[in-house]
């Protein structure tokens, strides 16, 4: 059996099924394209970025090179630190040091703040890849069903049983269940991938402000 033919004569529900799960595999092969290449380029940034950090002794050096780190994580998140710590050095001097525990509090909430926007940025789109693995099987489902609700309407009308009546709808059905799963069984392992990374640069970055916190207080805490 030729399989365009059998998508040809296929009826409009499952064409358009097919249509969907078409849409959805293209969409989500894309985002894993994509996705992959940013983190793959972010992992590499904060690599050299942490490089940089570990071997330079002042700060000022560091946030120089974290402007060549557009795509890393951990440089965002220390050009958020460093413009705290700048405006505590200011303070140092026209208030107590008895203050500087409240503006460590303030260090620690723009750490956070843009760590979490770092986390949204590498999440983006996740969703998808989500909806893609859990729905498009039962879209396919879907389409099967009706294709094989459609073969025992033909054997119904014909009156006949045979192989060469029942055989083309019953393929034609399951080439839906086949296109559901080509399309969601690469978006699962895509998506459970992502997650694992994400999980591993959310620990580094989670890390990472802790040290900046810890240099803030031996340079701002109170004695």
């Amino acid at each position: 059996m030729n399989i365009f033919k059998l998508l040809s004569d296929a009826t409009l529900v499952v064409k358009a099924v097919l249509l969907i799960l078409l849409f959805f595999s293209v969409f989500s092969w894309t985002i894993i394209i994509f996705k992959r290449r940013l983190l793959r380029t972010a992992a590499a940034q904060s690599r050299k970025f942490l490089e940089v950090f570990k071997k330079s002794r002042n700060l000022t050096e560091v946030q120089e090179a974290s402007k060549t780190y557009p795509a890393s994580p951990l440089a965002s998140i220390f050009q958020a630190g460093f413009k705290e710590m700048a405006y505590l050095a200011k303070q140092q001097t026209a208030a107590p040091a008895a203050a500087n525990g409240t503006r460590l509090e303030n260090l620690g909430r723009a750490l956070t703040k843009a760590s979490n926007a770092e986390v949204a940025k590498m999440e983006k789109m996740m969703g998808f890849l989500a909806t893609t693995g859990s729905v498009t099987p039962f879209i396919g489902l879907f389409g099967t069903v009706w294709g094989i609700m459609y073969s025992f309407f033909r054997i119904g009308s014909t009156k006949s049983a045979s192989l060469a009546i029942v055989a083309p709808g019953i393929a034609e059905a399951l080439i839906a269940t086949a296109v559901g799963l080509f399309a969601a069984i690469p978006a699962v392992i895509a998506y459970n991938a992502f997650l694992h990374t994400i999980k591993d640069r959310i620990t580094d970055m989670e890390d990472f402000s802790l040290e900046l916190l810890s240099i803030a207080e031996r340079l701002y805490g109170t004695p």
